[in-house]
């Protein structure tokens, strides 16, 4: 273990003495732990569960005693420390014990387990048999051009100038133009290959769509454009195989989704899990699901109005639901409404409505919070006196949050159709949680710098959150990108 030390000599530019302080070793983490498991079978607060007073000062003392141990290692300075510990008496088994103060006022780990070992009348032999650190001092004067920093670099005194340059190293490596150009080829050579999938894709979801007449097919589970394709194989199979059940889905959009049976939309949800005869048994099942649905709108009509006529509405990117499980969801919040209002009325500080405010209700993990649309999102057992006072704290937040989400949207798709004419871009998606005004920011920012950015020129771009190359050559950088 080297330790430098550089000291320019007066005002001369290259001459400098490099002081070397030359060590075998200093007792390392493993070595001091095996060195005190005497001390601290001897010690241990547990050895000690009849006597809470002597179990409280080993406690803590050892908390201190590892805090010291711990910047000693780390090359600190440290304080001095005054530390008291029991020990059972050897001699007599029962309940008496010896109170042992150590005084730690040292920079060197050995001598620091020596002292503690010592005090309690441990051996040292483990320690011993560790070879001494051994130091020679050497002193000499040589012009900077012969000094090879780069050995300087694991030294102590320069870690942190390392790893901070390595943070900055790592962080210009993610400037949107220095990423864009080294992964560029990459992304031209995926979305090459993937173009024949693609193109083969579009034909076969369009033959459904004239063949079924339904009115779009789409994905949302997430998987890449190949099990897309998978799924729709599938499909094609089992409307060779059942023609007559499939005439069901004639007007309907079908989704491939994280699970199966009818979404709040009416779309037909097939799980991209599940084997086709299960995709058939729920496609037989649909005017069941469609009873359910056609009771959702009573159930909100209820909820908005325990609530003052409050907009009982959808998520902006909701996650898909079962209409089913939603009506189950929109009772119990009623049901705990009711009960809060049979006991209180409605606070004095709410309006005479709150047509003008919106919410949105989840299964019995979602949260409670203002969205950055301003709609009130709620679990659907969240009890009625927290819901009202939720409300009630945040009537005002909301209502600046619907009239931001009410002008961003608008500069969003504005702004949205100018960088794909001005970028050359054939395709510009975001994901579900990129909201308008971070989506305004990014596409502000690509504009600003188009000049700088001719690379993506031609690429499928998503703003997200983070940098990554799907496998279908889909360029993914975040929103807060820089230059």
């Amino acid at each position: 273990m080297f330790s430098n030390a550089l000291k320019c000599i007066g005002n001369q530019k290259y001459s400098c003495v490099i002081s070397k302080d030359i060590f075998t070793r200093y007792l390392t983490t493993t070595e001091v732990a095996a060195a005190l498991r005497p001390f601290y079978f001897s010690v241990h607060p547990d050895l000690f569960g009849q006597h809470p007073s002597q179990r409280s000062t080993n406690e803590n003392s050892l908390k201190q005693l590892s805090s010291y141990i711990a910047t000693v290692q780390s090359r600190k300075r440290t304080a001095p420390c005054n530390l008291e510990f029991y020990l059972r008496d050897k001699k007599n088994e029962s309940s008496t014990f010896r109170l042992v103060k150590i005084h730690l006022n040292m920079n060197d780990i050995r001598t620091v387990v020596l002292t503690v070992l010592k005090c309690c009348a441990l051996s040292t032999e483990y320690v011993d048999k560790i070879p001494k650190p051994v130091q020679h001092m050497k002193a000499y004067r040589v012009m900077t051009d012969d000094i090879d920093f780069n050995d300087l670099e694991n030294d102590p005194s320069f870690s942190m100038s390392a790893f901070n340059s390595k943070i900055k190293e790592a962080k210009d490596e993610f400037r949107l133009k220095v990423w864009i150009k080294r992964n560029y080829e990459l992304a031209r050579k995926l979305t090459a290959a993937h173009q024949p999938l693609r193109e083969e894709m579009i034909k076969l979801k369009k033959s459904f769509l004239d063949r079924l007449g339904v009115l779009d097919i789409y994905w949302d589970c997430g998987w890449n454009e190949r099990h897309f394709m998978g799924c729709l194989q599938s499909l094609k199979a089992m409307t060779e195989q059942y023609p007559n059940e499939m005439a069901i889905l004639r007007g309907r959009t079908l989704v491939f989704a994280p699970f199966t049976g009818v979404s709040l939309d009416g779309h037909i949800m097939l799980y991209n899990g599940e084997v086709r005869h299960n995709w058939l048994d729920s496609i037989k099942k649909i005017k069941t699901y469609d009873e359910t649905l056609q009771r959702i709108p009573a159930f909100e009509k209820a909820v908005s109005q325990v609530l003052l006529n409050i907009q009982v509405v959808r998520r902006k990117f909701m996650p898909k639901i079962e209409a089913a499980n939603y009506e189950r969801n929109l009772q119990q919040l009623t049901t705990n409404i009711n009960n809060y209002l049979s006991r209180k009325s409605y606070p004095p500080e709410w309006p005479p409505t709150l047509k003008d405010y919106e919410i949105v209700v989840e299964n019995e993990a979602g949260p409670l919070m203002v969205s950055p649309t301003g709609q009130f999102i709620t679990p659907c057992t969240c009890p009625g006196v927290l819901l009202v006072k939720f409300i009630t704290e945040n009537l005002t937040e909301a209502a600046i949050r619907i009239d931001n989400y009410k002008r961003d949207k608008y500069v969003e798709r504005s702004l949205h159709q100018q960088c794909i004419d001005e970028l050359h871009l054939p395709v510009l998606h975001k994901d579900d949680n990129v909201t308008p005004d971070l989506m305004i920011h990014c596409c502000n920012q690509l504009l600003r710098c188009k000049d700088d950015l001719e690379y993506l020129k031609g690429l499928h771009l998503n703003i997200t959150t983070y940098y990554s190359v799907l496998t279908d050559g889909t360029v993914c950088i975040p929103w807060n990108w820089t230059l």
